[in-house]
């Protein structure tokens, strides 16, 4: 297979981060998850106290820190200047204030340099809200991941409840909906699907029939390309 690009994108909670991995292990590529490059830059900023309205400052902080994935056996780890920080970018308080970072222009520039970047010269599977739109627009392969509201709550639900969090479904579904209005409504890289990216509703499908599907579609790209 030459080099491919895989860009999937979806709404929070439509299954992105998982189908992705496993794309990106049974085809033997990298897989770079960009939403958590995103709240690894929101965790660092609360952290250490940086206005998280202030996109100068957030900016100064990207070029501060290193973003990291490390594979193992164990699943994929996020770290930041070589510390683990996989559980706590998943926090309440990091999910509430993603959006508001992810939304700065000049922060966005310069984690797609990096994303660009790690997918120079070799095969990716990258996950997120604007790949197929803005990072790899000429992607060769783009997938838009979506699911009703309703079934993305129960799932962030029963992973909090595997955890041992705490958790309310209502709460989940409330959350959830603003994310996407957030997300879909920003000025900057809106969340929607690319006019050739292909729709996949997962709400009635399992991991393994979303990851199938993907399968069948790349494997169509490379029939129709050769």
């Amino acid at each position: 297979m030459s080099i491919m690009r895989i860009a999937i994108d979806g709404p929070a909670s439509s299954g992105k981060s998982t189908v992705a991995k496993i794309l990106a292990d049974e085809l033997n590529m990298i897989y770079v998850d960009t939403g958590a490059m995103y709240r690894a830059l929101t965790y660092m900023a609360l952290k250490n106290g940086v206005d998280i309205t202030n996109q100068t400052e957030l900016v100064d902080l990207i070029h501060s820190i290193k973003i990291s994935f490390e594979r193992t056996k164990g699943g994929q780890h996020v770290k930041v200047n070589g510390d683990y920080i996989t559980e706590q970018i998943r926090r309440s308080d990091v999910t509430a204030a993603v959006s508001t970072v992810a939304a700065h222009p000049y922060v966005r520039n310069e984690l797609v340099k990096q994303q660009r970047l790690m997918a120079a010269d070799q095969s990716v599977v990258m996950d997120g809200r604007d790949i197929g739109t803005v990072v790899f627009p000429d992607a060769e392969v783009k997938i838009y991941l979506n699911a009703s509201v309703e079934e993305r709550a129960m799932r962030r639900h029963k992973e909090n409840v595997e955890k041992g969090m705490e958790s309310s479904l209502e709460e989940l579904t409330k959350e959830i909906k603003e994310r996407d209005h957030k997300d879909m409504t920003r000025k900057v890289s809106p969340l929607k699907q690319a006019e050739d990216a292909i729709l996949v509703d997962t709400t009635s499908l399992s991991i393994k029939e979303v990851v199938g599907k993907i399968k069948d579609i790349i494997i169509k790209h490379e029939k129709y390309s050769n």
